[in-house]
């Protein structure tokens, strides 16, 4: 039960923030996942979640969408987004590198552990440093931009701070920037969840509907509520606080802890 009450509120707070700063839902909601699942499981809990919730958003703004900014974005996302995932299912089957205990626990140090310490230390990063928050990318490395956050989207579900750094200098206004962003989104999840559904996850996945539904349903009432508020509200110390927790969450996920 306190997972369910865990899980729930922070998809609520992440599915709101995703409308005032950087934050995606999948940043904030893989770690906590992943306090609870094996790391491959917690990907495609997350994957499913962040898919319905961006669905919802996506009806909510779907008017404000660039179409040609999608496209040149979106259609390298794509096949990225499906390297991404074949890889995550490659890696997540790989024997763990080392055992060691910590009293009665068995830490397990794997390839899979290891990649995701790494990019949510980068990504965690991209939310604490003022240099990186404000790291944008000329328009003409949209295409480029657009496999990479594709891949690591479909690797590990990072993508939203690569978009956002690519997506900012298109020449977009806020509520464009936005729908496409969430646009993007879509296509990378309906990618990625069609590769994790023909793999073992598929059914370890849907064995947790009653986790699922609640955390779609919390992120769907996060998403409602920031739709509704002004988009110019900044919670930096929110941010920056998360960020840290999140940072430190992708060294005991290393370390095999977690």
């Amino acid at each position: 039960m306190t997972y369910f009450i865990l899980i729930g509120i922070v998809s609520l707070l992440a599915s709101l923030l995703t409308f005032f700063s950087g934050f995606g839902l999948g940043t904030l909601l893989l770690p906590v996942f992943a306090l609870f699942f094996k790391l491959p499981i917690a990907v495609g809990l997350t994957a499913i979640v962040h898919f319905l919730n961006n669905i919802f958003k996506f009806l909510l703004i779907k008017k404000n969408i660039n179409k040609s900014i999608l496209f040149k974005f979106a259609s390298p996302a794509i096949p990225a987004a499906f390297l991404g995932s074949a890889l995550l299912m490659y890696i997540g089957n790989k024997e763990p590198l080392y055992i060691y205990f910590i009293g009665d626990k068995e830490c397990k140090i794997e390839i899979i552990k290891l990649t995701f310490s790494l990019l949510m230390i980068i990504f965690s990063l991209f939310e604490i440093l003022p240099q990186l928050k404000k790291w944008s990318v000329d328009k003409k490395y949209l295409s480029v931009g657009g496999f990479l956050s594709g891949f690591f989207g479909g690797l590990s579900g990072h993508q939203g701070a690569l978009r956002s750094a690519f997506l900012i200098k298109s020449g977009l206004s806020k509520e464009e920037f936005v729908a496409t962003g969430i646009a993007t989104a879509c296509l990378v999840d309906i990618t990625r969840l069609g590769i994790y559904g023909f793999s073992s996850l598929h059914t370890d996945t849907f064995a947790n509907l009653s986790i699922l539904t609640v955390a779609s349903l919390c992120a769907f009432v996060g998403a409602y509520l920031g739709s509704k508020l002004l988009t110019k509200v900044t919670l930096g110390v929110v941010q920056n606080i998360v960020s840290i927790l999140m940072f430190f969450t992708a060294i005991l996920i290393g370390m095999g802890i977690i």
